[in-house]
């Protein structure tokens, strides 16, 4: 008889439960929402504590990395797991760029002393393709002329913490550039706490790491699949801070949450939420453990941007009034859901490309 598939295992080990817990506690101390809203209003939205902590403090930095390049070799479910819990801060960290997307186009290049390098925490590398960009899309690519690269790519989300950027050449190669030989200009970024920037590159030296092509589509896939995580985060966090503030919130000499019309409302915001974390963590075991990769990430996309942003969007109505101040933190849930949904490929970009690999093309 022919073998059957294991069903994966979606629920979190007590190992993943340990991780959350402590980088919950290691972000309530360096990323409070007043915090958070500061850096946001400031020249410099990055947290270079918080991500000193997260990357050199926990070694998280390194959590997809081999042990022999200096990394913890861990799988994409405990990234899943962090990438929850920076959701829920809106956390001004480049964890998603560096850790996960970077890395993992230079796990397809196997560039062993980049990886090093980030594995340390003490460098930060970005793909300089810009962010709105789906896995399998084409990407625009710089010109290499006598060894050194020219040209400008827009939409680079977290180039300005970078400190090495990694450039897609016309050659096929993907390049190291140094970011103090780059010129990175910010754009204006509906989210505050990750930036875009737009990359100019005039006569930079480089150093070939592998072929763009594979390493830019795996890193764009790994990216989306676990953006799911973090969009998850982000609408649990909406949730279960609206649920609170209503059980609090009196009217009429009643909780407002005991009014029939809100508990409906949250009761299907609750099952949406529900539905994400399925579909995140699916994602997350799908990358880890390498089957049905491309469907898993598709399905998770196709859903996940449209449950954060109304998550988002229901906790800022539902907080009345102080929903509407720039001192409650729900803004920056909904720009970070907003900017989220058009990130590594539109919900649109996904199911059309999840209708291609299961054959169920609109007539």
């Amino acid at each position: 008889m022919k073998p059957q598939p294991t069903q994966p295992d979606l629920l979190y080990s007590e190992e993943e439960e340990a991780l959350r817990a402590a980088v919950r506690d290691l972000l309530a101390d360096h990323c409070d929402a007043p915090s958070v809203i500061a850096r946001a209003e400031s020249d410099a939205p990055h947290d270079p504590a918080a991500w000193k902590a997260l990357a050199d403090g926990m070694g998280l930095a390194g959590l997809l990395i081999p042990e022999a390049h200096g990394g913890q070799g861990a799988t994409h479910r405990e990234a899943a797991v962090v990438l929850e819990e920076l959701g829920r801060a809106v956390a001004p960290v480049p964890y998603l760029t560096s850790a996960v997307v970077a890395t993992e186009a230079l796990l397809a290049c196997q560039d062993g002393e980049l990886l090093g390098r980030l594995a340390s925490g003490r460098t930060v590398g970005v793909l300089a393709v810009g962010l709105h960009t789906a896995p399998g899309a084409a990407f625009p690519a710089v010109r290499l002329e006598a060894g050194a690269l020219h040209g400008e790519v827009t939409g680079i989300a977290d180039a300005a913490a970078a400190d090495v950027l990694l450039v897609p050449a016309a050659d096929g190669g993907l390049y190291a550039v140094e970011a103090a030989d780059a010129t990175v200009t910010p754009q204006v970024s509906l989210d505050l706490t990750r930036p875009l920037a737009t990359v100019t590159l005039t006569g930079a030296p480089g150093r070939r790491t592998g072929d763009a092509g594979p390493a830019v589509r795996r890193a764009l896939r790994a990216g989306a699949g676990l953006l799911a995580s973090e969009q998850l985060g982000l609408a649990d966090w909406a949730l279960t801070e609206t649920v609170r503030y209503l059980k609090d919130r009196k009217q009429f000499n009643r909780p407002v949450g005991g009014f029939q019309a809100l508990k409906h409302r949250l009761a299907q915001l609750w099952l949406e939420v529900v539905n994400l974390r399925a579909a995140a963590r699916g994602a997350a075991d799908a990358l880890a453990t390498g089957h049905d990769v491309e469907v898993s990430v598709a399905v998770a996309q196709a859903y996940a941007a449209s449950v954060a942003v109304r998550a988002a969007e229901e906790a800022l109505q539902l907080h009345g009034g102080i929903g509407m101040t720039w001192e409650h933190p729900v803004h920056l849930c909904l720009k970070r859901a907003k900017a989220d949904s058009i990130a590594y490929g539109t919900a649109g970009a996904h199911r059309e490309a999840l209708a291609e690999l299961v054959d169920l093309r609109a007539p």
